[in-house]
């Protein structure tokens, strides 16, 4: 009987083991989002489902969230929020009764130097999609065909931004706390073994959770081998900046303006998807799909690569810059210390975060 216990609950730790607390943070989210969504209302969803002439059961489908990106963005945005709410609900839930430590520790310090991170990750997501365009504009792989433009004629461009820049913020946002704050964090735990010790643990779990991040769009349109590698290959460097301080700021600010920058402000697919309503800038695409990713969008093609590289670099330069020094954020691998046990224990490289 106790080692059927053993398995399920860490004694030493008084809390579930890390699959358990994995699969039980999903288990929440499905159930919080399900309950948000009911009542959002699923009147409201299903007539707007209906005007598009789509199924309840389509919106599994890529080509029928493309659609909803082109003709409803409000609700997409609506969506998103939900997500949002739910999954920033269900972490908070599971931190409280699961892994026993605060909300604040899943990247969310707060302090002046988390907002100046912030700042960073936001102008370095900018800068990047900015160099991707421009050398795709001397290249002649791109045609600037319009500024300013909105799909809807009409339309107020200032309003029609809105849904987009709402979903990308919310995006950002919530994919970092599920995918790095919450899913990286435990895993790290969960492997930091004696004989593989912290940073070991952290970079298995590194790589794990930017695997099945990759995984998550690998049904978006367009998406190919070569795509949902890359995408793999983006969670590593979205995880830089969490890994070396810890903070979820880097890699929020960078997620935001890099999705918003690629779709809205140089009219870029966004992995694979279409959210061109309204942009800066609408552009017409050529040029070989290996550099340029082709209908997927910059996240496959090499330059697309190239600049996830030099995001990396970027961000150990600028850490290395703020903290002087570059190494792995430890405590990452380890379980939150007791009230009662003193802090120089959260150092040991034997604590095991299972």
């Amino acid at each position: 009987m106790t080692l059927i216990r053993s398995i399920f609950w860490n004694s030493e730790q008084r809390r579930p083991r890390t699959l358990w607390r994995v699969i039980s943070q999903l288990v929440l989210l499905l159930v919080v989002l399900l309950v948000l969504q009911i009542g959002l209302g699923m009147v409201a969803v299903g007539a707007v489902l209906a005007g598009l002439e789509l199924n309840i059961d389509q919106i599994a489908d890529p080509q029928a969230i493309q659609q909803l990106m082109v003709e409803a963005p409000v609700l997409v945005t609506a969506l998103q929020l939900s997500l949002t709410v739910s999954i920033t609900l269900s972490v908070w839930l599971s931190g409280r009764l699961l892994d026993r430590r605060p909300f604040a520790d899943f990247g969310f310090g707060l302090s002046r130097d988390w907002w100046v991170d912030l700042a960073f990750g936001l102008f370095q997501g900018a800068v990047l999609m900015l160099v991707i365009f421009v050398i795709q504009l001397a290249a002649g792989w791109v045609t600037v065909t319009d500024t300013f433009s909105t799909r809807e004629p009409g339309a107020v461009f200032a309003l029609a931004i809105l849904p987009p820049l709402v979903t990308f913020l919310a995006v950002g946002f919530h994919e970092e706390l599920f995918s790095r704050g919450y899913q990286l964090q435990n895993l790290a735990e969960g492997l930091n073994w004696s004989f593989i010790g912290p940073r070991g643990a952290i970079a298995i779990a590194t790589v794990l959770t930017s695997a099945f991040f990759g995984l998550l769009h690998a049904a978006n349109p367009h998406a190919t081998l070569v795509s949902t590698l890359y995408l793999s290959l983006a969670g590593i460097y979205l995880a830089t900046g969490y890994l070396l301080t810890g903070e979820l700021a880097i890699p929020i600010g960078l997620h935001i303006t890099w999705n918003f920058f690629q779709g809205n402000v140089f009219g870029f697919p966004v992995s694979g998807t279409d959210f061109s309503t309204a942009t800066f800038i609408r552009v017409e695409q050529a040029g070989p799909d290996m550099w340029t990713g082709g209908a997927f969008g910059p996240e496959a093609g090499l330059l697309g690569l190239g600049a996830m590289v030099l995001g990396i670099l970027l961000t150990v330069v600028w850490v290395r810059w703020r903290q002087g020094e570059v190494a792995l954020h430890r405590p990452l691998a380890e379980a939150p210390v007791p009230s009662q046990e003193a802090p120089e224990a959260r150092r040991s490289d034997t604590i095991p975060g299972r």
